[in-house]
């Protein structure tokens, strides 16, 4: 059996950073995936749609968040999907459905102040094929 969910999208809300057994953070925030939007075959527009996940992460991935995630970065979650059920403050039992996460990897480009908006990256440059080093037996001093 597998649970994994996988994710790319962006942070809606600072993550909110506790403390549970002594020293072991957790850390929570929502995610926002997008389908873009397209137009069928026959013309019907389909708008973009946006779906909101609840992430919950443990330990490392809470210290993480904690230090470098903010409500805007983007980012790759891998985890798996769990339900779980409270009673809130009107002794009313809710329901939600959350991702806990296993792998988080910060996407797009490392700022410098949060407070100052992400400069575009320049634009890599490509080699020419000329000024690569040949290719060949003569020229692999790979160990294997």
């Amino acid at each position: 059996m597998i649970n994994k969910a996988i994710l790319v999208g962006n942070v809606g809300s600072e993550p909110d950073v506790r403390f549970v057994d002594k020293d072991v953070p957790v850390a929570r925030f929502s995610l926002a995936t997008s389908e873009r939007a397209f137009t069928t075959v026959n013309g019907t527009q389909v708008p973009e749609r946006t779906e909101w996940h609840n992430i919950v992460a443990w330990r490392g991935l809470a210290s993480l968040a904690e230090k470098h995630i903010h409500k805007g970065s983007q980012l790759y979650i891998e985890g798996k999907i769990t339900y779980r059920s409270y009673t809130d403050k009107n002794n009313v039992t809710r329901y939600t459905t959350e991702i806990v996460a296993d792998t988080i990897q910060l996407l797009g480009r490392k700022r410098d102040d949060a407070a100052q908006p992400a400069q575009a990256a320049a634009p890599a440059s490509v080699p020419n094929i000329d000024d690569l080093p040949p290719t060949g037996a003569a020229n692999n001093d790979l160990p294997f």
